[in-house]
């Protein structure tokens, strides 16, 4: 109930709550795991346990205390959603009412309500799939996915999400090694478990990365043209570089934590990963040194630092919403606000801006964002191209195996996910510079 008032009410992330609940680092074993469960649980589904606590009780739920409002989603998420028996929900939770000095009044409120939730327990599944978020998110997806892409998203939210690995070099051989599939799209899945727990754990030959992720960097060094001399690099149809030139640099605009840093390095490429977060970038470095491999970090504000001369590539994953990672961090949708997104736009498009003028003519950018939403994505590129500042260079079907069902009209990638795997949401857009 702690990391649920953490999160909803203080507007942390689950990992910030975890990290700063006093009950929760009082635990080990697997009574901090259960707890994790029962908060994730709730999280992932917290718009449907909301609607469903509404007609057990005589007022609205945020007349509650922030308190009691945290305990009566953590009992009813175990009674309806965890198989735990009714009198352990229930009275653990009432117990800990006892505890906790906001929450100390409120102990048989909690056992009417959470008995009668266990006796008239209902239906969650028949609630639209995307009552899991807040009204105005649910709405903000339908508007730019429609219904079907939002109903999509939703589910893959209540789902645990897998674990994906990116190799240095031989995908197929990570895969053989931690005994995961190696997947069309050249990532490994990760058998079940602590990713600390598999084979080569720390060798440096892998990474943790989501299958969208990856994507970005492997647009970016895909071969726009039958002369593999123009380019440079040739990459197979698992994205794994077959043909390598240090003397093409590529810039990673926003680079930390590193991943897609890695990705260019790994293809032998002259990096430039810039930052403006130095404990971010510090992040970097320790995976850069983990997987011997190098770049050149730079500490600057991406709008107004400059490189020495004209990169060939340049890679732009953008601030964010981050709306396209709720399967992993499903508090997302309620630590955020409709404000908070609004800003974002402006922000994208004058980075995307100064992106222009760090590639030379005839130069690649991917523009990237982990959200589906259409203002932060296809509007910012769309902006730009109608300012006279990019072209597109539509991505090809062949150039994205395993997502090649994600490919707009306009030749932009729109990773959702349930359609073509399991993966978070994304947005792409190849172009080059106009001028």
């Amino acid at each position: 109930a702690d990391l649920l008032f953490l999160t909803i009410e203080k507007r942390r992330t689950l990992d910030q709550a975890m990290a700063e609940s006093l009950p929760f680092g009082d635990l080990d074993g697997p009574d901090r795991a259960f707890a994790r469960a029962i908060a994730s649980a709730a999280l992932r589904e917290l718009g449907r346990i909301d609607r469903a606590l509404a007609p057990l009780l005589s007022r609205p739920l945020q007349a509650a205390s922030p308190a009691i409002r945290a305990l009566l989603r953590v009992g009813a998420v175990q009674l309806w959603r965890m198989d735990v028996p009714e009198h352990a929900a229930v009275s653990a939770t009432v117990e800990a009412a006892k505890d906790w000095p906001d929450a100390r009044s409120g102990g048989a409120f909690l056992n009417a309500v959470l008995r009668r939730a266990a006796a008239e327990r209902p239906d969650l599944d028949a609630l639209p799939l995307t009552a899991i978020w807040p009204d105005w998110l649910a709405d903000a997806f339908t508007e730019s996915l429609g219904e079907d892409g939002a109903a999509r998203l939703a589910a893959a939210q209540l789902g645990e999400p897998g674990i994906y690995l990116t190799a240095k070099t031989s995908a197929a051989a990570v895969a053989e090694v931690t005994g995961g599939e190696l997947l069309d799209n050249g990532s490994v899945r990760a058998p079940g478990g602590p990713v600390e727990a598999l084979a080569e754990y720390g060798s440096g030959d892998w990474w943790v990365q989501d299958p969208a992720a990856a994507l970005p960097a492997k647009l970016l060094m895909a071969c726009t043209s039958d002369d593999p001399d123009k380019s440079g690099i040739v990459m197979d149809q698992s994205g794994m570089v077959m043909g390598k030139s240090p003397e093409i640099t590529a810039i990673d605009l926003c680079a930390a934590p590193g991943g897609k840093t890695l990705q260019l390095c790994a293809a032998g490429l002259n990096v430039i990963a810039v930052d403006r977060s130095k404990p971010r970038l510090k992040r970097l470095e320790e995976n850069l040194e983990r997987t011997g491999l190098s770049a050149t970090v730079i500490t600057a504000d991406a709008e107004t630092w400059r490189p020495e001369a004209p990169a060939d590539l340049l890679l732009l994953d953008a601030p964010c919403s981050a709306l396209g990672t709720l399967r992993r961090h499903p508090e997302g949708a309620w630590i955020k606000r409709e404000t908070d997104i609004a800003r974002f736009p402006d922000v994208q498009y004058r980075l995307l801006k100064a992106a222009t003028e760090m590639v030379r003519p005839g130069g690649t950018i991917l523009y990237c964002v982990c959200t589906p939403l259409k203002a932060e994505g296809a509007d910012v590129v769309a902006r730009a191209i109608a300012d006279g500042l990019v072209t597109r260079l539509p991505v090809r079907p062949e150039e994205a195996p395993g997502f090649a069902d994600s490919l707009t009209d306009h030749g932009d990638v729109l990773t959702l996910p349930g359609k073509d795997g399991e993966h978070d949401a994304f947005f792409m857009s190849r172009l080059t510079p106009q001028r």
